[in-house]
Order: structure tokens, then C-alpha cells, then sequence
């Protein structure tokens, strides 16, 4: 399984039976987003910054909520979760998607922005890759997200949604934060992961992708 990542919360899954594209932006970001074919497209919230799913190309199956779907031998489980009250008293609710890709286990953590309940984790399962945020915001900050990582104990680690050159409008940390929080050095980003269930580290790793949100697809 390939993994590319096009800033903020937006990755491609590419395996053996297909891709998936991840909560896709608008240009109001700042990134632009390549032009992208997905067998399947995940929507983490209904907001500009990740739904825009008509720049993905081809005829994907759009994934908006909670449930549990297969696709071209692809299965993916989306789980509710809830963030700050809103005015009205209702909670916003984030979908963290879990995908089985070539046998490794995904897990994309969305808007999160407070650390799960216990009956939560235990639904999460055992997780291999875990795509978290870590810029803060109206998600989780640094210290929170290590406290996900802590409790999961994911193989892999590959953090989104934090503050970058290109980034507009938006008040969020970098991601040198959060590596100084796990404390994590030298970390020298990737703008690609291969990614196979023999391959996975036995203690977790730590990677840093370089956005490809430039240039054309591949």
C-alpha cells in the first residue's frame, strides 16, 4: 500500500484493489490539489476544508458517515465522534474512518479534536498506520495527540493537519511541536510511504511527509 499526503487532512491510500482519497479541500487553504482519481472518497465533516469531493475524478464511492462498507475488496469502518458543543448544544460530529488496505489496518483519525472514550478505542481495534492531527485548532493539539498515540499504540505515525508555509487562514502549530512533544529529532520527510502488513516496525515509528499537493497526479 502507497501513501501519498496532499496537506492538511488529505492523503491518498493507493492498494492492490484500488485508492482512496481522504477529506479533500478547496483552494481556500492554499494547497492546490492535483488532479486525483479514488475508487473511494472519505469525508471526515461537512466543511469546505474537507469535503470538497468534486476535485476527486472518476465515479468514487463517497463516504459521508458511520457505518460499515466494502469496495472493491477495500473495507472501511467509519466510527462517530463528537467535538466542542455547539451553540445550539449539540455536539459537531467527526467521522474517523478505519481502512483495511492489503491487509494493513488504517486508521484516519479526521477533525478529532478530543481524545476517545474508552469504548471508542476499544472499537478503533489494533491500528498499523495512524493518520492523526496534530496542529491544535479545532482539533486535537500536541499533548493530546501523543495521549491517542500512547493509548493505540499504532505501528506507524504520520501526522496532518498542522500549520505550513503554504497554509491560510488558519491559527494551528506546527508539526515541530508535536515531534518535540514525543519527543522525536531528525525526523527527514517523506513524500511517499510504502507501506506492507511484513514490513511494519515492531516498536512505533514516527514519519513526516512532504506534501504533494504540487504538480500533477501519478
Amino acid at each position: 500500500m502507497q501513501i501519498n499526503w496532499y496537506g492538511h487532512s488529505c492523503f491518498r491510500l493507493r492498494g492492490k484493489g484500488g485508492a482512496v482519497v481522504t477529506d479533500p479541500y478547496g483552494d481556500e487553504l492554499g494547497y492546490k490539489l492535483p488532479r486525483l482519481r479514488a475508487d473511494i472518497v472519505t469525508v471526515s465533516h461537512d466543511h469546505p476544508d474537507h469535503a470538497n469531493v468534486k476535485a476527486i475524478s472518476g465515479k468514487p464511492k463517497i463516504i459521508e458517515g458511520p457505518g460499515e462498507y466494502e469496495i472493491q475488496g477495500m473495507f472501511v469502518i467509519g466510527i462517530p465522534t463528537y467535538n466542542e458543543e455547539s451553540a445550539r448544544g449539540s455536539g459537531i460530529r467527526n467521522i474517523v474512518y478505519l481502512f483495511d488496505l492489503d491487509g494493513v489496518t488504517v486508521c484516519h483519525l479526521g477533525a478529532l479534536q478530543r481524545v476517545p472514550t474508552q469504548a471508542q478505542f476499544e472499537e478503533l481495534g489494533e491500528v498499523d498506520v495512524l493518520l492523526v492531527p496534530v496542529g491544535g485548532g479545532a482539533t486535537l493539539s500536541p499533548a493530546k495527540a501523543s495521549e491517542v498515540i500512547s493509548v493505540l499504540e499504532p505501528k506507524v505515525v504520520i501526522p496532518m493537519h498542522y500549520k505550513t508555509d503554504r497554509l491560510k487562514g488558519l491559527k494551528l502549530q506546527p508539526v515541530s511541536q508535536f515531534l518535540k512533544e514525543i519527543g522525536v529529532k531528525d525526523v527527514v520527510p517523506q513524500d511517499r510511504v510504502t507501506i506492507t502488513k511484513a514490513g511494519l516496525p515492531s516498536e512505533t515509528q514516527t514519519i513526516v511527509m512532504e506534501c504533494s499537493a504540487e504538480g500533477s497526479d501519478s
